[in-house]
């Protein structure tokens, strides 16, 4: 998974604008979150993030590839955030401030985005793995069967289940590490 350098590589070296909007669509709500995060307000980090994708569009910076595409992306999202305190600063401006009720809608709001996105990462990894695997997974975890249903589904012993069960959640726990997912608790 290349986390979008693909989709900007289209736009930079070919023109092709479906790239940027896929890299819009893909990463805008998680950038939004992120900002609000620094400048405390979810308004201006929406105005920021569209200063981050114009900015993307406009000057076509050069990602050099020492990391991935996402922390390349957020890291300018960041720089510009950070652009925009210092000019906040110096005509002293008060920041906004979040009220508890709008913090913890906040809060509550980037567990759920982070959740979804972790969920995607799972799915796309799953769907990598052999059938066979994919199978034992999805039943023992999505589906939550007992080990004792799963065999009877897969036409196997328990035990053959349970190693397959064992060695499918080794793939997929190398699958996600590949790609740079923090898997604890798998």
């Amino acid at each position: 998974m290349d986390n979008g350098a693909s989709s900007y590589r289209r736009f930079r070296e070919n023109g092709d604008e479906s790239g940027l909007v896929e890299i819009i669509r893909d990463y805008k709500d998680g950038l939004i979150f992120y900002l609000t995060g620094i400048v405390g307000d979810i308004h201006e980090a929406e105005d920021l993030v569209q200063d981050t994708f114009v900015l993307l569009g406009t000057k076509k910076p050069k990602d050099k590839g020492k990391g991935s595409f996402k922390t390349w992306l957020y890291t300018i999202g960041r720089n510009i955030a950070i652009d925009h305190l210092r000019k906040r600063k110096r005509l002293k401006e008060t920041p906004m401030k979040l009220s508890p009720e709008q913090a913890d809608e906040l809060a509550d709001m980037g567990s759920a985005y982070i959740r979804e996105e972790q969920k995607i990462t799972i799915h796309k990894a799953l769907r990598r793995l052999k059938p066979e695997y994919q199978q034992i997974l999805w039943l023992q975890y999505f589906e939550e069967l007992s080990m004792k249903d799963c065999a009877r589904i897969m036409k196997k012993s328990v035990h053959g289940t349970e190693m397959l069960a064992s060695r499918a959640r080794k793939a997929l726990r190398a699958q996600l590490e590949q790609e740079g997912f923090d898997n604890e608790g798998l």
